[in-house]
């Protein structure tokens, strides 16, 4: 064998190079086509030059972005229900108070749904309460109930949650799951055969298939949405496992915030998961049994704004930069995993110079460490434009929240990084009444009473291994 290596090397040479080229005259042109961002060519583009075959499979991977779905049906499916939600009872707040520095009117043109008045919120900054009250809710459905988890685990939490979707199913209430193919890998036919056989449906968003030519590790659905007949609706943080309990001892304290919501403003949450449920299911959702008239419940004007890699605008992260941008007295921030774009980042860095009041919450304890060295590597600018930096050190927080002067607040599924803001299917609430904005940040002022400052000056003296891990785990982050 050794000696036919000998005599025919500079064939198999010949066939590498002629597949290589093969490789470089598909691809090239392809991930030039597909990037708009110039340094994100540049870098699959390298990458593949410089790893043949191997940075091929690596833009399979992690950097081609279809979501393989008929993007026609899901947006003509989306204009339709946002037609009949335009056109239903549901009353749009007036221009001039659609939301701090308005907010919601920009908002609006990013794809969310309409800033509706006359909602009730309930906030739940642990997971015992909001698992407690999601479990009501659905002992309670008459109709329907329709839930959508990134991460649904079937351990003592999933098997109880799993239990009562059966028992209600046999009642005769329509009872739908959808878990992420990624993020909910375990769940499968077998973790839903008992809710099928009750008579509820299951189905994964996105799986990976090779018999569908489904590679793709990116482009995950993040959401997490329980909605109850169509009139109240829960979102936020937290996934489906013992850990967002607080009962794993690897993080001990779950910190989270997670919201219940009833009125006219549950409709556009109902709106999303239905399409997310039609492309993965093929049944299309639609009527007066999902969608009902919601009489007033309360006092909050609340926005649904939801975002993708199968929208043109990447809508969440707008609106984050947007509000960063007009953040005139405080900016308070809280977020599992900060590795944001440039964009983002320069947006805090001018809040803090502008004088703001600027404060970054993060976890002292990760639960990804790649995700965790890349975001340090990112806190010196930070730290010098004068924007304040907390390590959460009581457990781990994983809420999601925005805060800006007192008067707007953001809460829902969405970090402050790439994954989330360019990657992901995501799902956020905006609020635009005061007492709610209150309520954050008075928790807020909490989360910080157990949190640690970070100092600049201490910061600047940590040893070079760290220094090296963070240059090395930030080359990730456009994935992470």
């Amino acid at each position: 064998m050794w000696d036919a290596l000998v005599n025919y090397w500079h064939l198999f040479l010949t066939a590498f190079a002629a597949i290589d080229a093969v490789i470089l005259a598909v691809f090239i042109p392809w991930i030039l086509a597909l990037k708009k961002d110039t340094a994100a060519a540049i870098a699959w583009s390298l990458l593949v030059i410089l790893l043949p075959f191997f940075g091929a499979v690596l833009f399979l991977l992690f950097g081609y972005q279809n979501v393989q779905r008929p993007l026609s049906r899901k947006k003509k499916h989306r204009a339709g229900y946002r037609a009949r939600r335009r056109g239903g009872a549901a009353r749009p707040v007036e221009h001039e108070t659609a939301g701090y520095g308005n907010l919601g009117k920009l908002a609006e043109r990013l794809n969310a749904a309409v800033t509706t008045p006359d909602n009730a919120v309930e906030l739940y900054h642990d997971g015992t309460g909001a698992f407690d009250a999601m479990f009501e809710e659905v002992r309670a459905a008459k109709h329907h109930i329709h839930i959508e988890f990134f991460i649904f685990r079937t351990d003592d939490l999933g098997e109880k949650f799993l239990a009562l979707l059966a028992e209600k199913a046999r009642a005769g209430v329509e009872v739908r799951l959808l878990t992420d193919g990624i993020g909910a890998r375990a769940f499968g036919n077998r973790q839903a055969r008992a809710l099928r056989e009750a008579g509820g449906r299951w189905a994964s968003f996105l799986p990976i298939s090779l018999w569908r030519r489904r590679l793709q590790i990116n482009l995950r659905n993040h959401r997490k949405l329980v909605i109850i007949d169509g009139e109240t609706g829960f979102t936020g943080g937290l996934n489906v496992g013992v850990e967002y309990l607080g009962e794993d001892p690897r993080f001990g304290k779950w910190r989270d915030t997670f919201l219940r919501l009833r009125g006219p403003a549950v409709a556009a949450m109902q709106q999303v998961f239905v399409e997310d449920w039609d492309f993965s299911a093929g049944e299309a959702l639609d009527g007066p049994a999902y969608f009902p008239d919601c009489p007033p419940r309360g006092d909050v004007a609340a926005q649904v704004i939801s975002s993708g890699p199968d929208d043109d605008t990447k809508g969440i992260r707008e609106i984050y930069f947007a509000s960063m941008l007009r953040a005139r007295k405080r900016l308070w921030i809280t977020t599992p995993y900060y590795v944001p774009d440039a964009g983002i980042r320069d947006a805090i860095r001018l809040a803090a110079l502008s004088g703001a009041d600027v404060r970054l919450l993060i976890p002292q304890t990760p639960d990804h460490w790649i995700s965790h060295f890349a975001g340090r590597y990112y806190l010196p600018e930070l730290l010098e434009s004068g924007v304040k930096v907390y390590m959460y050190a009581n457990g781990f927080i994983h809420a999601k929240v925005v805060l800006v002067d007192g008067k707007w607040a953001s809460v829902g599924s969405a970090n402050l990084d790439n994954r989330s803001l360019a990657l992901n299917f995501e799902l956020n609430v905006l609020f635009h009444t005061p007492w709610v904005v209150a309520d954050l940040e008075k928790q807020f002022l909490h989360d910080l009473d157990e949190s640690q400052p970070l100092d600049a000056r201490t910061f600047a003296r940590r040893k070079w291994p760290g220094r090296l891990l963070e240059n090395f785990c930030r080359l990730f982050s456009p994935v992470l």
